[in-house]
């Protein structure tokens, strides 16, 4: 095997450690399409160049990435990882647009190998700093404690405030994490109320991963099933309204936070749902839109629609 083959798969080998938190020998090896012997050297390769490896014997052993005393060699000093971090806190945060859930992600990952005493770096730093942001921002501690929750399979329990104010305690299996605008949304299933459900990031509190493994749900995907709980439910109304601009169109405008839009059979049309409590507050949202549309349920929406307009008119013509 040439020497750029054997680089790729002791990255590729990199990766899988940093994927979840212990792999077997036959389970490395089935990944990578090589034998327990080829696994071994490459574990060593690694440990060769930095990388603190830690190997468990027995039958229930195996391998994992531990943090050690120095960075592995990513070309980075001390200086450069704690300014990374620093960059990644604030990006996870949302204060760099687009790039939330990527920065979230690369945290997780150096955060697992920062020696402890440029964790301290770190967390001064961010402390040191204030951003100012829209609405939900989410402690980034909260972020990376349940972004290795989902990765890891463990159980989490917090303290979560409802939209009526009541504070619960919630024990739940993390699934996902979805970023939606401004706010970050957790899916997963409620152990005390045995089915799926949506938290909003920034009304959890005293976010804690227990030493309780779970195995893995057959789960609806992700992001549909916030956008759909986050637009549909809890609220009192579900309106259904058809646009006559493309769905695509339509998404661009429309925050996913706000509705969920899908397309329509006919063509050059799509379907805009929202759930709402104050249904002239949905009407004032559609408005400057400034498309054709038409309100199919309910009816409490064409109402309050056609009360606005009153009362606009009413104000351009005095």
């Amino acid at each position: 095997m040439s020497s750029e083959a054997t680089v790729e798969r002791v990255l590729r080998l990199l990766s899988l450690l940093q994927r979840r938190p212990a792999w077997t020998a036959a389970e490395l090896g089935e990944e990578l399409g090589i034998t327990d012997r080829s696994v071994r050297r490459d574990i060593e390769r690694l440990r060769a160049l930095g990388y603190p490896v830690q190997a468990a014997p027995g039958v229930g052993g195996g391998y994992r990435l531990g943090a050690g005393r120095d960075l592995p060699p990513l070309l980075l000093d001390d200086e450069e990882a704690t300014a990374t971090a620093v960059s990644l806190r604030l990006a996870a945060g949302g204060t760099v647009s687009g790039i939330g859930d990527a920065a979230l992600r690369a945290l997780a990952k150096i955060d697992q190998v920062m020696p402890p005493r440029l964790r301290g770096s770190v967390r001064a730093l961010h402390d040191a700093t204030e951003t100012l942001a829209g609405t939900g921002e989410v402690d980034v501690d909260t972020l990376t404690t349940l972004a290795h929750a989902c990765r890891d399979q463990v159980q989490v329990r917090f303290t979560y405030t409802s939209h009526r104010g009541v504070e619960l305690q919630r024990r739940v299996e993390p699934v996902r994490m979805v970023a939606a605008g401004p706010r970050w949304y957790l899916m997963a299933y409620d152990l005390g109320r045995e089915d799926w459900r949506t938290f909003r990031l920034d009304r959890m509190q005293g976010v804690e991963a227990t030493t309780f493994r779970f195995r893995a749900r057959e789960h609806p995907d992700p992001g549909e099933y916030v956008q759909s709980s986050v637009t549909a439910s809890p609220y009192e109304y579900l309106a259904r309204v058809r646009l006559h601009i493309p769905a695509q169109e339509a998404r661009r405008r429309v925050p996913p936070q706000v509705a969920r839009i899908e397309e329509d059979a006919a063509e050059g049309w799509c379907m805009l749902i929202a759930g709402a409590d104050d249904l002239e507050w949905l009407a004032l949202f559609l408005a400057p839109l400034r498309v054709e549309m038409e309100i199919l349920e309910p009816a409490e929406l064409r109402e309050a629609a056609a009360s606005l307009a009153g009362r606009l008119s009413a104000m351009a013509s005095r």
